[in-house]
C-alpha cells in the first residue's frame, strides 16, 4: 500500500486508538512521566507527589500518543481490502463516546 492510500487508514486508526488509549491511561494512571511543577522536575513513570501537586496529564498524553502511533503504523500494513472497510465516522464516533464516558466519570465533580 502506498503512502497516499495508507494515510486515511492511519488517521482513522490513530484517532480511534488515541481516544480509547487516553481513557485507559487516565483510568489506570499509565503515565510515561510525571511533572512536579513546584520543583520544576520530571520523573519517569508515575511518581508520588513531592512538594505540591504532581501532574500526570502530560504523561497520559504521551502514553496514548505513542501507542496510537504504533497502532496506526500497524494498520497501514493491513491488506487494502480490509483497510477499505474502515468507516471514517469512527474518527468522531469513538472520541465522542469517550467524552461521554469522561463526563460520566467526572459527574460528581460537575454536580457539586
Amino acid at each position: 500500500m502506498s503512502a497516499v492510500r495508507s494515510t486515511p487508514t492511519f488517521a482513522i486508526v490513530f484517532a480511534v486508538a488515541f481516544a480509547v488509549l487516553y481513557l485507559l491511561a487516565v483510568e489506570n494512571n499509565w503515565a510515561l512521566f510525571t511533572y512536579h511543577p513546584a520543583l520544576e522536575e520530571f520523573g519517569w513513570f508515575v511518581e508520588k507527589t513531592k512538594d505540591g501537586p504532581a501532574m500526570y496529564w502530560y504523561g497520559w498524553l504521551l502514553t496514548a500518543g505513542i501507542a496510537a502511533f504504533i497502532a496506526g503504523i500497524v494498520a497501514t500494513r493491513l491488506p487494502e481490502s480490509v483497510a477499505r472497510r474502515l468507516w471514517s465516522g469512527w474518527t468522531w464516533a469513538v472520541p465522542l463516546a469517550v467524552l461521554l464516558v469522561f463526563c460520566y466519570l467526572l459527574r460528581n465533580y460537575f454536580l457539586r
